[in-house]
């Protein structure tokens, strides 16, 4: 077996002091792995860049081009930043065999992603492998998932559990295996994805903002005969939403509406795409009568059927978003030191 080079992305957005620490758990775990760290500043314009930059170079991490910071230039969103770390490719201008996308807010275990890559390089069957991720007090983060269907969103609309019963091979949170497995996707926060499948079937579509552009990437490579898999083996800590605030939302934001409806109508078509929406409010509604009836307030933030019948309504007359699906090309681009900058 020769020696496979790793490429690990870690996307900053306004994160600085949580993106070194996490590149800090990356370089232990990967001890004794060819390959190079390179760190995205999503132009957070915050000064993260240029602390990045710092600590890499006080800490001695540019040393061998170990570790490389590059500014995006641009916030086009989680895909858009992961795919400009994966097209910068190596410090010696050649493509990587694995890409491996890291959370800035996860940290990996000494062998967390030496276990991704064992499992990748021994089943050729498998296009992307993802980490158990836990809190950090050790609490279980569910990243295991189906694909959302027409079915799945009736059942997660509605909340009842002779629903949810009958439906339950169509849920999309799938239990926590506790042994390694295929799944249909994962969440990204940890995730190694083989680079000729990429080459095969482009990185992650950056007219996804964020959200779903995980859950598209499997899509595309169950659909080309690849397999994602959950190596229960891989540990990561993960504390979860830094850079989003998604824990402070108090209304889902319209970004998550636009990528879900653009999943859909993307993927299934623009029929499919009404359907599912008709299916969630019905069970939404359903729901919210439930709960109005035993005198409590319905599971959703305030005005989430209106705000999805509004987004999904408007994306309909909308001419239809054009996919935005960049290929790894064959040459990339050569640093000229062992730090990149780009202005």
């Amino acid at each position: 077996m020769t020696d496979p080079r790793l490429l690990t992305v870690i996307l900053n957005y306004r994160t600085p002091d949580m993106t070194v620490k996490s590149v800090d758990a990356a370089l232990r775990a990967m001890q004794g792995i060819g390959g190079e760290i390179l760190v995205v500043d999503n132009d957070s314009g915050d000064g993260s860049f240029e602390r990045l930059i710092d600590h890499a170079q006080a800490h001695g991490w540019t040393t061998g081009n170990r570790v490389r910071v590059l500014q995006s230039g641009r916030n086009g969103g989680f895909g858009a930043g992961n795919n400009f770390g994966i097209q910068a490719g190596l410090s010696d201008g050649s493509k990587p065999d694995y890409v491996y996308v890291l959370n800035s807010d996860a940290f990996p275990a000494a062998d967390a992603i030496r276990q991704l890559l064992n499992y990748l390089q021994t089943h050729p069957e498998a296009g992307f492998a993802g980490s158990y991720i836990h809190g950090p007090t050790g609490d279980p983060h569910l990243t295991t998932f189906r694909f959302p269907s027409i079915a799945s969103e009736f059942e997660g609309a509605i909340r009842f559990g002779p629903v949810s019963r009958l439906l339950s091979h169509k849920r999309v949170p799938v239990d926590i295996p506790d042994h390694t497995r295929p799944v249909d996707w994962l969440a990204g926060a940890s995730l190694m994805m083989r680079r000729e499948v990429l080459d095969e079937i482009g990185l992650f579509d950056e007219a996804f903002f964020l959200y779903f552009e995980e859950t598209d990437l499997c899509l595309r490579a169950h659909r080309a005969g690849y397999q994602t898999v959950f190596v229960r083996e891989s540990d990561v800590a993960h504390i979860g939403s830094v850079s989003t605030g998604m824990k402070e939302w108090r209304r889902v934001p319209d970004y998550w509406f636009d990528s879900r409806s653009y999943y859909f109508a993307k993927n299934h078509g623009a029929a499919y795409a009404a359907l599912a929406t008709l299916a969630h409010v019905t069970g939404g509604v359903l729901h919210r009568a439930r709960q109005y009836a035993r005198g409590r307030k319905p599971a959703d933030p305030p005005h989430f059927l209106r705000t999805l019948l509004r987004h999904d309504l408007a994306a309909m007359f909308k001419p239809r978003r054009r996919a935005a699906v960049p290929r790894l090309t064959e040459d990339l681009p050569r640093p000229d030191g062992s730090l990149i900058v780009s202005e």
